[in-house]
């Protein structure tokens, strides 16, 4: 079994730029290979395009990812709304590039189970997204059979959410743990998108059941 506890490349990296996580980076090579934040989405719903919505959040790499692009002025008057059954973590805070992003009025998380239905209409009353990003995954068991059927459930109900609250030319990024279901699972979102990849990131760990579907432009 490998050893996660030992810190790799990935992780000191992700330590030395301010993030909580080594899966900051997965993201940052989704977004710069399919650009996914740049919606040109026709809705009536005025600034929707600019709200991403992160579910499974913590520990708080990707939502600082989208953070500090909300930041940057490229993306100005964005909003960002996360969720995940564990708090974000604050440990960098004081990293100059984070200082206060989580406490900015763009900013809004829940701590609480996404399935259940407080948490959805919580996530809901804020609105429509433009961009939905999730990289949750449930508790592993080191069953692979039982994990994948756990996160299928997961991608189940961020499919929801997509179906609900994403809109229409908005972008999806998800992970999936492969296993049974997720040919149909991948079959499903390929109704929703105009555009759906299967892609798999560097710093993925090479022995990691997950992978990520990429949606573009919901139709």
């Amino acid at each position: 079994m490998a050893d996660y506890k030992k810190a790799d490349f990935w992780q000191l990296k992700a330590r030395k730029e301010g993030y909580p996580a080594r899966s900051v980076y997965k993201l940052k090579e989704i977004d710069e290979k399919f650009n996914i934040f740049n919606i040109h989405a026709k809705t009536p719903e005025k600034g929707a395009v600019k709200r991403i919505l992160d579910i499974g959040a913590a520990p708080g790499s990707w939502s600082l990812y989208v953070l500090r692009k909300l930041a940057s002025g490229n993306s100005a008057k964005g909003f960002l709304a996360a969720a995940d059954l564990s708090p974000l973590s604050r440990e960098f805070d004081n990293d100059p590039k984070n200082k206060g992003l989580f406490d900015g009025d763009n900013f809004f998380f829940i701590q609480g189970d996404v399935t259940t239905e407080e948490v959805r209409n919580t996530i809901l009353s804020k609105g429509l997204y433009g961009v939905i990003i999730s990289d949750v995954a449930p508790g592993t068991t080191g069953s692979r059979l039982v994990d994948a059927a756990r996160s299928l459930e997961l991608s189940q109900t961020v499919i929801s959410y997509v179906e609900n609250a994403l809109v229409p030319g908005g972008n999806l990024v998800l992970k999936v743990f492969q296993g049974d279901g997720i040919d149909e699972l991948l079959k499903h979102v390929k109704t929703l998108f105009k555009t759906v990849k299967t892609f798999k990131p560097q710093a993925c760990r090479g022995d990691s059941m997950e992978t990520y579907f990429i949606g573009l432009e919901k139709k």
